[in-house]
């Protein structure tokens, strides 16, 4: 396959990029490298099927691709809320403006469009576990909203052009995922709790540590999304990993692997932070045979050196 994958420098865009390149596919990665960083893709750059484009997807001008495409997959978004919160409208056009960009380029190609969505379309889940049928609970004015509603018309866009124009698409909903590439600044809590550990500084958990969260590996992620790309199942699909933490339980859990002496610091709960999150995953058991395989503590081990790694290159 051809495949074009916007978001593509990005923490999981590069990780999908290596595993299509390995199987055999063709890469052109697009990126405007706002969050995403072509450090991630470097040890592409001599690679016969790879190619790379800078290129703003959200910015109204035609996308530089050329020659047949097979697949088209929108991993093109600010993703963590640091990046976000700062760049709010960014975040909304891409959303809108740039995954129609890419539906019209897919169905200009009869190509296939995978459409990378987030378990932020649940907001603060009234139900629990989360499963696709769950229709979520999000404040549409409120600070995270412009990632959560960028997602959530994201979905709504993929599924019109399925519905109208015949556009032959997937949706996964990633549920919280980590490993190497991810920013030592990302603002999300596993790397959040890694960096202060490695620095020996307190862990900042937010609110009194017993919201939950759900972590999968980047590896597990991203079978899980060619296991849907590669499938007839049209989403959307949780890809995740069901096992539920506490951000206590992870911290301590940090602690333990970094052998940090810090201790952890408690600060108020930011506004609409949602207080659990597990992925109901039997759709993707059932219909793509996927379950995730690393556990957490196996995949913080296969992380932590990555994060000190790059800490000590800035020293």
């Amino acid at each position: 396959m051809r495949v074009v994958v916007a978001g593509g420098a990005g923490f999981l865009g590069s990780h999908l990029t290596d595993t299509l390149l390995a199987r055999g596919d063709e890469v052109v990665c697009i990126d405007n490298c706002v969050t995403g960083s072509t450090d991630n893709v470097a040890h592409l750059v001599d690679h016969s099927g790879f190619a790379f484009i800078e290129h703003d997807i959200a910015g109204g001008t035609p996308l530089p691709v050329t020659g047949p495409i097979d697949a088209v997959m929108n991993l093109a978004s600010p993703a963590s809320p640091k990046d976000y919160l700062a760049l709010p409208l960014e975040t909304l056009a891409v959303g809108s403006v740039g995954t129609r960009a890419l539906l019209e380029l897919a169905m200009a190609s009869d190509a296939r469009f995978f459409m990378a969505s987030t378990s932020e379309v649940y907001g603060d889940p009234l139900v629990h576990p989360q499963d696709e049928t769950y229709w979520g609970h999000v404040n549409p004015i409120g600070e995270r909203s412009v990632y959560d509603e960028a997602k959530r018309f994201s979905e709504a866009l993929t599924a019109a052009y399925r519905r109208t124009k015949g556009v032959d698409t997937r949706i996964v909903r990633i549920f919280n995922t980590y490993g190497p590439r991810m920013q030592v600044d990302d603002g999300r809590v596993v790397s959040n709790f890694i960096v202060q550990g490695l620095r020996g500084e307190p862990l900042t958990i937010y609110g009194d540590g017993t919201q939950t969260r759900s972590f999968c590996y980047v590896t597990d992620e991203i079978q899980g999304f060619l296991a849907l790309l590669d499938s007839d199942e049209p989403g959307p699909v949780n890809i995740g990993n069901p096992v539920e933490f506490t951000m206590l339980q992870l911290a301590e859990l940090v602690i333990e692997l970094t052998g940090s002496d810090g201790g952890i610091e408690f600060r108020p709960l930011p506004s609409d932070d949602p207080r659990q999150r597990r992925p109901d995953i039997s759709v993707a058991e059932a219909r793509l045979g996927w379950a995730p395989t690393v556990g957490l503590r196996d995949g913080l081990e296969l992380t932590i050196p990555y994060f000190a790694g790059r800490l000590a290159a800035t020293r």
